[in-house]
Order: C-alpha cells, then sequence, then structure tokens
C-alpha cells in the first residue's frame, strides 16, 4: 500500500469516528421493539444488567436515563424524594437545610 493510499484510509477512518460521535451510533429496532444499547455507552453511564431505564419523548427525540435507586449524596435507598430530576433521602435533605455538610 503506497503512503497515499494509506492516507487516504486514515482519512476516512477520521471522518467515519467523527460522525459516529456526532450522530450515535445506529442500531435496529428489533420485532418486539427492542434495541440494544452499545456496550460503549453502557459502560461510560455505568449501566449495569438489570438497571432500570427511563424512557422518554422529546419532540422528535426518544430520551432514556439511567434510572437512580438510590440517594444522589449518600445512595441511600430510605424515604426518598425527587427534586430535579435527582432522588434525595430525607435525611440528606435535612443536612442541607440545616446547612450541615454531606457525609
Amino acid at each position: 500500500m503506497s503512503n497515499s493510499q494509506s492516507k487516504d484510509l486514515s482519512d476516512d477512518l477520521q471522518r467515519k469516528r467523527r460522525t459516529v460521535s456526532e450522530s450515535g451510533i445506529a442500531r435496529k429496532v428489533d420485532r418486539l421493539g427492542r434495541v440494544v444499547l452499545p456496550v460503549e455507552i453502557r459502560r461510560s453511564l455505568g449501566i449495569e444488567v438489570g438497571d432500570l431505564i427511563n424512557v422518554a419523548v422529546d419532540g422528535q427525540r426518544v430520551v432514556m436515563r439511567k434510572v437512580s435507586s438510590g440517594c444522589t449524596f449518600c445512595d441511600s435507598p430510605d424515604q426518598l424524594r425527587e427534586f430535579a430530576d435527582r432522588l434525595i433521602c430525607e435525611a440528606c435533605v435535612t443536612r442541607l437545610t440545616e446547612g450541615r455538610p454531606l457525609t
């Protein structure tokens, strides 16, 4: 392979990478409506087998978001309330309102 062919191949790969990163990764929907999330996305978002995913519609977009199962600050699963799309437990709410540090 000549240097110019090698450079053309390299330029083509760079273009493809930019296209994937700008527009995402295309996946087919199966006959049951399922879509497989690419492993790179699951790893980067910390999505594990069995995690809940919230699926919503925003205009013409489908938005998927990992559902947290514990407090944003301490990860407690007890006495959770939602604030600004985050879960916060009653103990952390009390600490915040009293001006005490979160530990």
